[in-house]
């Protein structure tokens, strides 16, 4: 089975302490210390959850003289966004499928008795 990178975005966003961090980042760039100033958590607690969300994708960091700064990482959301969109395309395709079979019932339904003994005994057939 193939990995995809959306799976281990969606393991990373699974904690709600690394959400917030990512709404934050949302919000602009920031600091180690800043981020752990809004949270309820320890500053070397945020810089583990900024790891977890890095190795992820979903965070990028640059060096600005002694300290980090942290943004979010624009192709880690558009990955998300494509392993679920695969999702979301099944789904619809499926819904689809769904409404055609239940409009073409409908049509029996109401069909002309003949039409419908017809279409009972060759399904293959079209029913428009």
């Amino acid at each position: 089975m193939e990995t995809y990178r959306g799976a281990h975005q969606l393991d990373a966003l699974g904690d709600p302490t690394r959400r917030a961090i990512v709404e934050l980042l949302a919000a602009g760039p920031s600091p180690v210390g800043r981020l752990a100033d809004r949270l309820p958590v320890s500053r070397p607690a945020v810089s583990q959850h900024l790891r977890v969300l890095r190795d992820a994708g979903l965070v990028s960091s640059d060096a600005v003289g002694t300290r980090r700064l942290y943004r979010l990482d624009p192709r880690g959301p558009a990955e998300l966004r494509a392993y679920l969109d695969r999702f979301w395309t099944t789904a619809l395709a499926s819904f689809a499928e769904a409404v055609a079979i239940d409009a073409a019932r409908d049509h029996l339904s109401t069909a002309h008795p003949a039409t419908r003994d017809a279409a009972a005994t060759n399904p293959q057939e079209d029913l428009t």
